[in-house]
């Protein structure tokens, strides 16, 4: 899915941001639909289907929460929540219940549109793909083999399990207890976020050029990792 022509469902109660991202997405070439109520925004996307919707937590009649809840029991279209409410229980909420990412306003065009053009990416990318190449890094999923800069890399089944989930969801923030439950598979890691960032230090020593600077595995502090790279 490329941008142009991309159908962007906005789902926020304030005129003024729904202006401002109709006016720069149009801009863009997007297709901008809007909503100001939740159970606006739950038909638009029914209706619409879009390939991103962009969500407020404080709607009017019903919480962003809920709207995530309902979207997420028939649809994985990107989601990324644009709201003002700041506290990281939020923000882990969201993305436990399968936000895609999250934006604080006031918040920078230049970064927003940029966090779009990953989930957007990120989509377009089909799950059964057998081979991924995120920029330097090389990923045979079929093979279980891991490549950089065309060498191969010596990874414990573990690592490797960490680095394939984190690079389906490139560009998206993974929570600490959605790492440790995908990875892990059990209930009793789900807390121990110090159990995974020991994990994440072995493979940034691995994959990262200089592992107290990482381009890959970035630490969204308080919250999880995303796993990001420059084309």
């Amino acid at each position: 899915m490329t941008a142009t022509g991309a159908k962007i469902l906005i789902i926020d109660d304030e005129a003024q941001i729904r202006k401002l991202l109709r006016v720069t997405l149009n801009a863009h070439g997007f297709d901008v639909t809007e909503a100001a109520t939740g159970q606006e925004g739950l038909l638009q996307a029914t209706m619409v289907r879009p390939d991103l919707i962009v969500l407020d937590l404080g709607l009017p009649d019903m919480t962003g929460m809920e709207v995530l809840k309902h979207i997420r029991e028939w649809s994985q279209v990107p989601i990324i929540i644009l709201t003002a409410q700041d506290q990281e229980q939020d923000k882990v909420a969201a993305l436990d219940r399968g936000a895609d990412d999250y934006v604080t306003k006031p918040f920078g065009m230049g970064e927003f549109m940029a966090r779009m053009r990953v989930a957007l990416r990120h989509i377009a990318k089909t799950q059964d793909e057998p081979v991924l190449k995120l920029g330097d890094l090389v990923i045979d999923l079929s093979q279980r083999v891991v490549e950089l800069q065309g060498e191969k890399l010596k990874l414990t089944p573990t690592e490797y399990d960490l680095l394939k989930v984190l690079a389906l969801n490139a560009g998206r923030v993974m929570t600490h207890r959605q790492l440790l439950k995908q990875v892990w598979g059990g209930s009793q890691y789900e807390s121990d976020s110090q159990y995974l960032r020991v994990y994440v230090g072995h493979l940034r020593k691995k994959i990262e050029e200089d592992s107290t600077r990482p381009r890959y595995i970035l630490t969204e502090p308080g919250i999880g990792y995303r796993f990001a790279w420059q084309e």
